[in-house]
């Protein structure tokens, strides 16, 4: 299911136009960026919890010249999925 499945599937099963669903998957996206970014995490109970971790700076391999590099430290979202969510996908 891409993008465009799931706001066509969220507009049937809610009973609203496609528009108005993307609206609301589009600002959902938006705040949990918007969080992320400010140090702070989601929680959505029954689904999930996203927050955003540091990775540290470490040292890595260029595989085509095989000269090390140095990879810079990185902010990255992570998704935790919660109980029910889980128990539903086995």
């Amino acid at each position: 299911m891409n993008k465009t499945d799931l706001i066509k599937s969220v507009a049937e099963d809610a009973g609203v136009t496609k528009i108005y669903a993307e609206k609301v998957i589009n600002k959902f996206i938006e705040i949990v960026g918007d969080e992320l970014g400010e140090g702070k995490k989601v929680t959505v109970t029954g689904f999930g919890t996203f927050v955003a971790t540091r990775r540290k700076e470490k040292m890595g391999v260029n595989p085509r010249t095989k000269e090390r590099i140095k990879i810079p430290a990185q902010i990255l979202p992570h998704f935790r999925p919660g109980k029910r969510f889980k128990e539903a996908i086995r």
